[in-house]
């Protein structure tokens, strides 16, 4: 089994920072894509970021230029540096990451989530 493990959420007022981390552990052959979405109170998850395995990254429009993604694939863990919080980025946020098992079957595994809580 893989479980991921996140760390990092709190609470921060409007402008301030944030770093989210997010390591896997189990059985790992191979990681291909890692990311984070988020889930507002009321709302649908949302993807926010994502690496894929040769570094390549895509954002949510709503936080490009604000956030930051990257991988340590030593560690299998991914990290979200949020910087200019908005108390709009208030959410639950869950990392995710895609594994390549047998058969060249992909599966997907999620976080626990953390609460990132952003003040007015």
């Amino acid at each position: 089994q893989v479980q991921l493990v996140e760390s990092g959420g709190g609470l921060v007022q409007a402008g301030g920072s944030l770093r989210l981390s997010c390591a896997a552990s189990g059985n790992i052959f191979s990681i291909n894509a890692m990311g984070w979405y988020r889930q507002a109170t009321g709302k649908q998850r949302e993807l926010v970021a994502r690496i894929n395995s040769d570094g390549s990254t895509g954002y949510a429009d709503s936080v490009k230029g604000r956030f930051a993604i990257s991988r340590e694939n030593a560690k299998n863990a991914v990290y979200l540096q949020m910087n200019s919080l908005k108390p709009e980025d208030t959410a639950v946020y869950y990392c995710y990451t895609n594994i390549l098992g047998g058969r060249n079957i992909e599966y997907r595994y999620w976080g626990q989530g953390t609460q990132v809580t952003v003040s007015s």
